[in-house]
């Protein structure tokens, strides 16, 4: 299955079907409802649905977009924060946007689940990449000084997250939609590599996987941090779908399939044809480019057309 994520275009409409037609224009027939989405374009959504026009793959959460926020921010409330009041809140609003699935009869729930507060470390070996000091003795001295901290600061957060996790796929069962956690772009986010896979041998099963977010996996790929082509084969077992960007070597994400470095010749075949591929590109990514890269896609990929 491919699919386009609404957050290209959601920004830009007052209507959620114009919305939902303008991705119908450009040979797509699902979409992901993504975080950021109003309220108010559920209507026009759900009329199009219901029509047969468009089919929904899954939902990003949160969706709809709290109301009390103005701008599109998935990671507003946390699992991991120190504020009760902020977990709870990123709970209910989950809960919400598994009920929100299950209406458009959504395959999946993608989630965040938070961060370790400890800066933007990677963020420093971003910089030092671009300048060139990817292989200087100060950049390996940085890579470790942030694992290390990480590490140490790691298990209260992680705790946060499987509290909530368990709630979640209570909701998830209930309902009949699976949660997938998402792979994340920073080292500081949750989970890190080590913490997923401790996740997923914990508590994955028929409601809890995992999502696969290449453009993420691509960033700290680009900082020596993981190996792409083996991370995503370990984690197959576990697979539940993919957002699909390419990156502008090293850090210029969510452009449009070919514009960048990943190597989806290599990757791709590591993905089930039966996993959705959804395809989450910035709003400024131009329409005309999309609609190019889409029928090169389709010929190189049929198995995801």
């Amino acid at each position: 299955m491919l699919s386009f994520s609404t957050c290209w275009n959601s920004s830009r409409h007052s209507d959620g079907g114009a919305m939902v037609d303008e991705i119908l224009s450009m040979g797509f027939d699902t979409i992901e409802i993504s975080h950021g989405l109003k309220v108010s374009l559920l209507p026009g959504i759900r009329k199009a649905y219901q029509e047969g026009r468009v089919k929904v793959s899954g939902v990003h959460n949160f969706c709809p977009s709290p109301v009390e926020l103005m701008i599109d921010a998935p990671d507003a409330y946390e699992f991991t924060s120190h504020r009760p009041q902020n977990r709870e809140r990123a709970l209910v609003l989950t809960l919400k946007t598994i009920e929100t699935a299950a209406e458009y009869g959504a395959k999946y729930v993608v989630l965040h689940l938070g961060k370790v507060p400890m800066g933007k470390p990677s963020h420093k070996l971003t910089d030092m990449v671009i300048d060139g000091r990817m292989n200087s003795r100060q950049f390996v001295r940085q890579k470790l000084k942030m694992i290390q901290t990480r590490e140490g600061l790691s298990p209260l957060y992680l705790d946060r997250a499987k509290e909530a996790l368990v709630k979640i796929a209570e909701k998830a069962e209930k309902f009949q939609v699976p949660v997938a956690i998402e792979s994340r772009s920073h080292y500081e986010q949750v989970p890190s590599e080590r913490e997923m896979l401790s996740l997923m041998q914990e508590i994955a099963g028929p409601w809890v996987g995992y999502w696969h977010d290449f453009g993420h996996v691509q960033l700290k790929a680009n900082l020596s941090l993981l190996d792409h082509h083996q991370w995503l084969s370990s984690m197959t077992p576990w697979l539940i779908g993919c957002h699909l960007h390419d990156v502008i070597w090293p850090e210029r994400d969510h452009r449009v399939p070919f514009q960048g470095s990943v190597d989806f010749d290599r990757l791709l075949p590591l993905v089930p044809p039966d996993k959705p591929i959804v395809w989450e590109l910035s709003y400024r990514r131009k329409k005309e480019d999309i609609e190019m890269a889409l029928p090169v896609w389709r010929a190189k990929y049929p198995a995801w057309s």
